[in-house]
């Protein structure tokens, strides 16, 4: 009897453990890869406005943008591999105004 009532504790204790598994379902948006900026794309760079100058140019840069000319605190920034150009304006080492603009302005 004793026996019974062991395995049936055990098997109680099972379906209770069994009931504490985690679902583990993929999330619905995946972070950014490795080395990657977690704001902007290599296509539109608004995002980094507001962003401290100094970190954001790097941000920049591992997304394929390259500084291609400046006109006091504006610099546009130029994608080789999409075509994509932004004008960064930058004002007290924050990017104040991030705007795309045609390739024909880089």
């Amino acid at each position: 009897m004793t026996s019974i009532i062991n395995s049936a504790v055990a098997v109680a204790g099972l379906a209770l453990l069994t009931g504490c598994v985690e679902e583990t379902s993929a999330p619905s948006e995946q972070p950014p890869a490795q080395g990657m900026p977690s704001v902007g794309s290599s296509t539109d760079v608004t995002s980094f406005e507001g962003a401290r100058a100094g970190q954001a140019e790097g941000g920049l840069m591992a997304l394929g943008y390259e500084s291609i000319r400046s006109e006091g605190l504006t610099t546009y920034w130029f994608n080789r591999d999409t075509g994509a150009c932004a004008r960064i304006t930058t004002d007290q080492g924050r990017y104040s105004d991030v705007t795309m603009v045609p390739a024909e302005d880089c």
